[in-house]
């Protein structure tokens, strides 16, 4: 006997985590630029916001953007999430938490590295970007250049300069950040356009 079956697909609705996100990453990027601009001192205290609001922050939203079977989101936020565990944990060992021999053994320009790694991935991110919105594209931007100064200011190629280029950079995806996160939550609350983002360029839909 042949019997017919009804197969139900059941879609539990959530909440868009894209100005938790945004806001974990406009937290972190503000007190670590406010060290390399000179106004404040160490990293002591950028710690605890780089694993709470840049690292699991942003982890909690990109896991929520897989619910929303959004690629783009769910890669952005879980890489830049675990970024910062991974430079939480360099400055820990750099303090020599995890002993004396860890500390001595560090060689800065393996951090360079990994921020060319880095670098590599938010340039494709940034094409990516120009199919989300304007204002997270130009975060993209800045995060590139951030990358770009981390790189060479870290591998020793004119690191004033471009310490100070990393530094304006994140200071400058802090705000941005903050408006994103702003426009997120009041565009969606207020149910129309409150905080404007800018449409997608469409460069790569038309």
């Amino acid at each position: 006997m042949n019997q017919s079956q009804t197969v139900q697909r059941v879609q539990m609705a959530s909440a868009d985590p894209s100005a938790l996100g945004l806001f974990g990453l406009a937290m972190v990027t503000l007190v670590a630029s406010s060290a390399k601009l000179g106004w404040t001192e160490g990293v002591s205290f950028v710690l605890p916001w780089a694993i709470f609001l840049g690292g699991i922050a942003q982890l909690i939203a990109s896991i929520l953007d897989a619910k929303h079977s959004n690629t783009f989101g769910t890669t952005a936020f879980a890489a830049f999430g675990l970024f910062w565990f991974g430079v939480g944990m360099s400055w820990l060992i750099d303090f020599g938490v995890f002993g004396e021999a860890a500390a001595a053994a560090v060689d800065p320009k393996q951090l360079g590295i990994a921020y060319v790694g880095y670098l590599i991935f938010s340039l494709f991110m940034t094409v990516a970007a120009m199919e989300t919105h304007k204002v997270l594209f130009t975060i993209f931007v800045f995060i590139d250049f951030l990358f770009i100064g981390l790189s060479l200011s870290t591998l020793g190629v004119a690191p004033e300069a471009t310490h100070l280029l990393a530094a304006v950079a994140e200071f400058c995806i802090a705000i941005l950040s903050f408006y994103g996160a702003a426009a997120s939550v009041m565009n969606t609350h207020f149910g129309k356009v409150t905080l404007p983002v800018g449409k997608p360029f469409g460069i790569f839909t038309s």
